[in-house]
């Protein structure tokens, strides 16, 4: 049936109407149940000023980025899906979700900030940490884009950008050694991007503080199906125990470049 025959009343507003109504709609709805409709409802759904209502009406909308956003859908969808992608960051949940790949030593250790001869975080929200012992301890999380919402289409041509960042301590009263390894891996578990940087070693006597590393894959090749996240360290003073380098607040998030 037509939508004129189907939804005279509906289909009779004016178009700035229209667009108003089924911005309230969410994204999914609007594409698989909206869309198919009919031709008017396809037109509105498609037009730029529908999507950029929706940034608009939740929060995603940056005035002086008008110009320089070509997909405001994408954008938005974008926007609605940016969220942490590593699970359990902070030892929340004990070592669930983690992949212990290394684990010498006195073994991993979850504790409770500041610490023993440590610092707290800025961030009031992160409360544990991953500590490690004298022997090699790496832990991982292999990410899967389309299980979080990253449809094969819109990696290979949008390439949105992709932020790693990690939190990393060590004692006051032991040096230590920080490494991290993330990896942009195809559908066949190849390595297109890699982010390696030299491992951080830290003498005794330090200040204990906290220190961020980030880092934001641009312009990566096609084909990118997985993210591997992989972090650790030990203490370099082979001290049984737990005063190796600490590990919180780890992150992966995907957005738009203009972000």
């Amino acid at each position: 049936r037509s939508c004129r025959s189907a939804m005279t009343t509906i289909c009779d507003l004016p178009e700035d109407v229209l667009v108003e109504l089924l911005s309230l709609l969410p994204a999914r709805d609007l594409i698989l149940a909206c869309r198919p409709v009919c031709k008017q409802w396809r037109y509105v759904v498609d037009l730029t000023t529908l999507w950029k209502r929706k940034c608009q009406r939740e929060g995603f909308y940056i005035q002086n980025l008008d110009r320089s956003i070509s997909d405001w859908k994408i954008y938005y969808m974008l926007c609605n899906l940016k969220r942490n992608l590593i699970k359990n960051p902070c030892a929340e949940e004990n070592f669930q979700h983690w992949k212990l790949d290394s684990n010498d030593g006195d073994k991993w250790k979850i504790e409770n900030l500041p610490g023993p001869h440590g610092t707290d975080m800025s961030d009031p929200q992160v409360h544990k940490y991953f500590v490690t012992s004298y022997g090699p301890c790496l832990k991982s999380q292999l990410i899967t884009l389309q299980k979080e919402g990253y449809w094969n289409q819109l990696m290979d041509e949008k390439r949105p950008e992709i932020v790693v960042k990690d939190w990393y301590a060590a004692r006051f009263d032991c040096g230590c050694r920080y490494e991290l390894t993330v990896r942009l891996l195809s559908e066949d578990y190849l390595v297109l991007e890699e982010f390696h940087p030299e491992p951080v070693v830290i003498e005794q006597w330090n200040d204990a503080v906290w220190r961020e590393i980030s880092h934001t894959f641009q312009n990566y090749p096609p084909g990118v199906r997985y993210i591997w996240f992989q972090h650790g360290g030990q203490d370099t003073q082979f001290w049984a125990g737990w005063y190796g380098i600490r590990v919180t607040n780890s992150s992966i998030t995907i957005g738009p470049l203009t972000l």
